[in-house]
């Protein structure tokens, strides 16, 4: 274990500053051990473009359990639609963890990366290593953050969304109405939520409806 993030671990910290509740110990060693891989497989792949500890912390960590914990509860099923450095989706498996989660990425680096994270982490997650949009199943919950083309994206994962299910978008206030648009008229939208720490990056829920509804 690296001793860079264990001197530097304050996400209890960072939580009771949000307003969240705080991890259990277990847990926080988990995302402990979770920091400590990024930071090494950082050096040598472009998992995310926030290097320093606490940047991971406050825009990653702290955003992605958020989201976990805001998710609706009765979900079984999960796709993280791009997941690279398995952000929201590995927090979500550690938060949640009777939601059957599945990370799709592409790029066979960062899918490689994915492996190990849940092979140390002990998680039952599934990774995915092509385009999440050539999944042939639907989830209860597809969540899509800071993806490529997110506009395409959203289209694509709309379609991934089981009746009643969810569609979740971690994104801006200012870019919101144009991803709505791209998922369709098929989803009735929650209030945004806005994610901790930011003025402008909020978490949107979407139901999909049926159209006589």
């Amino acid at each position: 274990m690296m001793k860079e993030p264990a001197r530097s671990f304050h996400l209890n910290g960072l939580l009771e500053e949000a307003g969240l509740p705080v991890l259990d110990p277990s847990l926080t060693d988990r995302f402990a051990a979770y920091l400590s891989l990024i930071l090494r497989w950082n050096r040598r792949v472009n998992l995310t473009a926030v290097r320093e500890v606490d940047g991971i912390l406050r825009r990653h960590f702290v955003e992605s359990i958020f989201c976990a914990r805001a998710l609706p509860a009765g979900i079984g099923s999960l796709l993280d639609f791009g997941s690279g450095a398995g952000f929201p989706g590995i927090p979500i498996a550690l938060c949640r963890p009777e939601i059957a989660a599945t990370l799709a990425e592409s790029q066979e680096k960062k899918a490689a990366f994915l492996r190990e994270a849940v092979r140390l982490l002990g998680l039952s997650a599934t990774i995915y290593d092509a385009r999440a949009e050539t999944l042939n199943e639907k989830f209860d919950c597809v969540v899509l953050r800071a993806v490529d083309r997110m506009g395409e994206a959203t289209h694509a994962g709309a379609g991934l969304v089981v009746p009643r299910g969810w569609l979740t978008l971690m994104t801006t206030s200012r870019d919101f109405g144009r991803l709505q648009e791209e998922a369709g008229g098929t989803f009735s939208w929650n209030e945004l939520l806005r994610l901790p720490g930011s003025e402008d990056r909020v978490l949107a829920l979407g139901r999909s409806i049926h159209l006589s509804e």
